[in-house]
């Protein structure tokens, strides 16, 4: 039966102060293998820092000058826990082996000085190991993938055909109430019902809920069917979103600087939804920071699933959302609680993103404050429902 392992498809790290050992390690196995050798437990732990998605195994000798080889390999299973970690002990050695294996800092161990035979048979096994996981792991990504885009689609149209029905039925009750409201305002202030602030939160309940109406009905139009025929470029895309807020902005004393770079690639998009997006995502900004805030916006090219893409950035100093609500919101799996306020509203950038084939981040910034994500390919696909 033929082999089908890539044994280079990934690297092995072999840390040894003795220079002998290395050249003979990499001399011995640089033909199966790709190799990187490091003769300290801190330049081993460079390596892994900067090539750590290459690597599936290392090995590391325990006695070495500095920093030992249980440190090098616990550092490594904080950094990359999916690495294999294999120590090289004398057998004077045994304790530290013992206590390596029981704290889960390695994966096993081999005596020293290794037998060539005995270690290309364990290399052989632990790569196959660890290439079966890998695949194992990269196929249930995509299987996670495809239920997570069916998920989101089933929702969205779900929300269309609830959209649908309901708006006829509320606008016409939104009707009478408006025209109500008009009959109260035009008998003056002597009627009884005339209270100002109650009309004008009622008027501002009404406008929430048609809006909130047709952006339902705009996220779902169409969905099976996506043309992507505007082509946008996005500093000036979202300079004018900017420019339309700006009262709003100065109002609350919110300063917005945009870094995009303007000799960034266009983005093909759906025009009215891509506009949306953002006029959703700034509202709720604007609903969410106290006055005084600041919003900074960064964008680069990027990937996406291979594909060519932009990343923006938008970044603010306000208080972070809590985790719970931010997981329910942009997890299509997540059932447990209740969204806020801005819930719909990031829920429905989360589907207008998804119909741009795109994905949409956020996390709490170090420093405090929340950083929204969104990668948008260049040229989005057309989202296979069924």
């Amino acid at each position: 039966m033929e082999n089908s392992f890539d044994y280079k498809k990934f690297a092995i790290v072999y840390v040894d102060d003795e220079e002998m050992s290395l050249k003979y390690f990499a001399r011995t196995f640089g033909e199966t293998y790709r190799i990187f050798t490091a003769s300290n437990a801190r330049d081993g732990l460079k390596i892994i820092q900067e090539r750590g998605d290459e690597i599936a195994i290392l090995l590391s000798d325990q006695r070495m000058p500095g920093e030992k080889g249980v440190w090098l390999l616990e550092q490594t299973r904080k950094l990359q826990p999916r690495i294999l970690r294999v120590l090289i002990t004398a057998f004077t050695d045994m304790d530290a082996a013992i206590a390596a294996i029981n704290s889960g800092a390695i994966f096993k161990y081999v005596s020293k000085p290794w037998d060539r035979t005995q270690l290309e048979l364990e290399l052989k096994q632990a790569m196959e190991f660890f290439l079966v996981q890998q695949e194992r792991e990269e196929l249930l990504k995509e299987r996670s993938a495809l239920l997570r885009e069916r998920m989101i689609a089933n929702r969205i149209g779900s929300l269309g055909l609830v959209a649908a029905g309901l708006s006829q039925h509320i606008r016409n009750s939104m009707v009478a109430v408006k025209t109500f409201l008009d009959l109260v305002e035009e008998q003056g202030p002597s009627n009884s019902l005339n209270d100002p602030d109650m009309v004008r939160n009622v008027r501002a309940d009404i406008t929430n809920v048609v809006g909130l109406l047709t952006d339902l009905r705009l996220v779902s139009a169409d969905h099976e069917h996506a043309a992507f025929p505007d082509e946008v470029r996005l500093q000036p895309a979202l300079a004018d979103i900017l420019t339309a807020l700006q009262p709003t902005l100065a109002t609350r004393r919110i300063e917005v600087e945009n870094r995009i770079p303007e000799n960034l690639p266009a983005l093909h998009v759906d025009q009215p939804k891509f506009k949306r997006l953002f006029e959703l995502l700034f509202k709720d900004e604007l609903a969410m920071l106290p006055a005084g805030s600041g919003i900074t916006l960064t964008a680069a090219e990027a990937t996406l699933d291979g594909r060519p893409a932009l990343a923006l950035t938008l970044a603010d100093n306000g208080p972070a959302l809590p985790q719970d609500t931010l997981n329910l919101v942009l997890d299509p799996f997540a059932t447990r609680g209740k969204p806020s306020e801005y819930g719909i509203n990031l829920m429905i950038c989360l589907f207008i993103v998804h119909h741009h084939t795109g994905t949409i981040e956020v996390s709490a910034a170090p420093g405090g404050g929340n950083i929204f994500t969104i990668r948008l390919p260049l040229q989005p696909e057309k989202i296979a429902v069924g």
